[in-house]
């Protein structure tokens, strides 16, 4: 492995842990990612897919996440409808219908079949509701979180020369101008 890979795996570990440290997902929440590694290396998205480099920002991500006790959830590409790529656990544990689908990386994209072939008991669901987001490359994760995103800043603006946005979810507010809130789900 080239020292330009150690440092965007590097990158990616960083980001993740910072994002749950911040964001503070309880135990077997979802963490969905996604990853343009065309962005990562520096070509438009879409243009140069890198299972090298899906491998390495994965393994940087999924240490994280498993060091927090969440499942990760990786998007695919458009080809795939941004369908997602997560342990069968955790697709029953949330109630996610199955479909049948294996991410490649000019359809799917590499971080996704990066995760298929990383995760012990791989499927495809087309929707989830994830409690956190990470955006590598701009490939707009917003339709897998829940309703109410709240930007998270980190000190990792980029993975190799990929853009990183990263969000966390909280309940909706409800109630009007008289209502009183939990501090502790703002």
């Amino acid at each position: 492995m080239t020292e330009d890979m150690t440092i965007i795996g590097e990158e990616a570990y960083r980001a993740a842990k910072e994002l749950l440290e911040i964001a503070k997902p309880e135990e077997n929440q979802i963490l969905v990612v996604g990853c343009s590694t065309s962005e990562v290396g520096g070509a438009g998205i879409g243009t140069f897919s890198s299972p090298d480099l899906a491998e390495v920002v994965f393994g940087g991500i999924y240490q994280a996440t498993q060091e927090a006790g969440i499942y990760l959830a990786a998007q695919c590409c458009e080809h795939l409808n941004r369908a997602i790529i997560l342990e069968k656990e955790a697709a029953e544990r949330y109630g996610y219908d199955v479909v049948n689908v294996v991410p490649q990386p000019k359809a799917g994209g590499s971080f996704a079949t990066a995760a298929y072939k990383a995760f012990e008991q791989p499927v495809a669901v087309e929707h989830i509701k994830a409690h956190v987001g990470m955006d590598i490359g701009d490939t707009l994760i917003g339709m897998h979180l829940k309703d109410v995103a709240v930007p998270v800043r980190i000190r990792t603006k980029e993975i190799g020369d990929g853009h990183v946005v990263c969000a966390r979810t909280r309940p909706k507010f409800i109630g009007g101008e008289r209502a009183v809130y939990d501090s502790e789900q703002m």
